[in-house]
């Protein structure tokens, strides 16, 4: 005879908390009105081999929210770009555009970097 019963994963060791990982993972993120965002606008080459890529840092939004956004700006760039650490990236130099976009959709921008 065989059963059909599906094992229980066994724990080895648990020290405390929820057995499911997924609770402990997510966390809750307050996202702000486009208007109390402090962005921040900077054309960066360090640790790029040499390419310039223009960062906007300062979001306090989901991350959903930040890949609409992205999508947004690297469509009126023209250009390639990425989210890393809470950060867009846009490559190339497009600080002033940038600047333009984001104020343009409500957000409190500031030029950083000459």
């Amino acid at each position: 005879m065989s059963s059909t019963k599906t094992p229980k994963p066994r724990i080895v060791y648990q020290e405390f908390g929820n057995s499911d990982p997924v609770e402990a993972t997510q966390r809750p993120s307050e996202e702000l009105p486009a208007n109390q965002h402090k962005l921040k606008v900077e054309a960066s080459r360090k640790g790029r081999k040499g390419k310039t890529v223009t960062v906007v840092s300062g979001f306090q939004v989901s991350p959903e929210t930040l890949q609409t956004l992205l999508k947004q700006l690297k469509a009126q760039c023209g250009a390639g770009g990425t989210i890393k650490d809470n950060e867009i990236e846009i490559q190339g130099d497009h600080k002033q555009k940038l600047v333009e976009i984001l104020t343009n959709l409500g957000y409190k921008v500031k030029s950083s970097g000459g």
